[in-house]
């Protein structure tokens, strides 16, 4: 269990962030993955607001327990899955119990044992490879946003520039204080947006009674599973490694599989573990001590019920803020775990051909069959890693004396 000294502001700050990043900056596609299966908009209020809160309470007990910082999140490639998908007979029920069918798949599959041992082969140099590809892409966001307003942008990259120099610990901190100052008396923000922040602040609970049809098992169900596992519950536990943590990985998977299954009977489609936001709070800059830093996750798990119970007054703001922005605070939080990564990765020369494919595989963000670049970059890399060792011990046997 967990011991309140090691609690800190810098553990605080990072999980505050954590929070406000993971709900702001993918909640739309969440809505519009939900919408398009058939939620009516006070059902997908109602399912973004348990899906926060279930994150939430999975990372709260989670990192209670083993006291590593477990950071979970909503399935934001399940959403746009979703949203691909189109409409399903049977509407929104359907969709339901395709939601519970796909938590309950969740909980065997953390009780199946070699799902674990899969996870524990796959090689370092691979899996901080695959860390990089996903980390990348977030840290080109402070550059975009100098583009987008380069005033803006400067703002806040000089922020966590000057502030870093002074504390390394304020940096992402101050870049955030700075986001918080340009919205309040940068952002022209129209009157009736103003208004609007404060109507309908908490969502209405609306139960959804469910569905359970063959076309919901195989047309939402299933690939809701496999792109939820490939693209963020083995990524999540191969962050967790990076950072020389050991996951139990069926406990993890099958508790989120059973707040998964508790949320969808509310609409919500899956929560999961988390990868990029995993990096947040396992990485130095949540805390210099590894056994401290389960306190970000705990803060982001509190920040995240929250951000649920309120999720309309939250959801307007992050409506009203530029995404670019938001996205450049999260860039730079992870600069420094994108840099460790990377050096990790292509430190040994004889594997350094298959990390960099696992990279490039990775950062190109292409999907094949609804599965992230993720899982096909780790399933490259492997190949050629598979290749390698084989040629490697291929010429060591020809070398070995009779």
């Amino acid at each position: 269990m967990s011991r309140l000294s090691d609690f800190s502001l810098q553990s605080t700050f990072m999980g505050i962030l954590v929070a406000f990043v993971g709900f702001a900056s993918s909640f739309a596609v969440v809505i519009k993955g939900l919408t398009t299966v058939g939620a009516s908009p006070e059902q997908a209020a109602t399912a973004l607001m348990v899906l926060s809160i279930a994150m939430g309470l999975s990372a709260i007990l989670l990192s209670l327990y083993t006291r590593i910082p477990v950071s979970v999140a909503w399935s934001t490639p399940g959403a746009a899955l979703l949203a691909s998908s189109g409409a399903i007979e049977g509407g929104f029920p359907v969709a339901a119990g395709a939601f519970i069918i796909c938590g309950s798949l969740f909980v065997i599959a953390g009780l199946w044992r070699p799902l674990g041992k899969l996870v524990n082969l796959i090689p370092a140099p691979l899996a901080n490879a695959m860390l990089a590809g996903i980390l990348l892409g977030l840290c080109f966001a402070p550059v975009k946003a100098i583009a987008f307003n380069p005033l803006w942008g400067i703002t806040i990259a000089m922020a966590w520039v000057i502030a870093g120099r002074i504390n390394r610990l304020i940096a992402v901190p101050a870049a955030l204080l700075a986001l918080i100052l340009i919205m309040i008396f940068a952002v022209d923000i129209p009157e009736e947006n103003t208004a609007r922040l404060f109507q309908n602040i908490v969502p209405s609970f609306t139960l959804v009674t469910p569905s359970f049809t063959l076309a919901g098992f195989v047309g939402i169900a299933l690939p809701l599973f496999i792109v939820t596992m490939a693209s963020q519950n083995v990524p999540g536990i191969a962050v967790l490694r990076i950072h020389e943590y050991e996951p139990k990985t069926g406990l993890l998977v099958s508790f989120t599989g059973i707040f998964s299954s508790i949320s969808a009977l509310f609409g919500g489609h899956a929560v999961n573990l988390a990868a990029i936001t995993a990096a947040m709070c396992a990485n130095e800059d949540a805390h210099p001590d590894p056994a401290k830093r389960y306190w970000s996750a705990i803060i982001s798990g509190a920040g995240y019920v929250i951000l649920g119970l309120f999720s309309g007054l939250v959801t307007g703001f992050a409506a009203i803020a530029p995404a670019i922005l938001i996205e450049s605070v999260a860039g730079l939080a992870l600069i420094g775990a994108f840099s460790n990564s990377a050096v990790l990765a292509f430190n040994d020369a004889e594997h350094r051909e298959a990390a960099a494919v696992t990279f490039l595989v990775t950062a190109s963000g292409v999907s094949f069959y609804g599965v992230s670049g993720a899982f096909w970059g780790l399933l490259a890399g492997g190949l050629i890693f598979w290749i390698t060792d084989s040629i490697s011990k291929k010429r060591a046997k020809a070398k070995a004396p009779a």
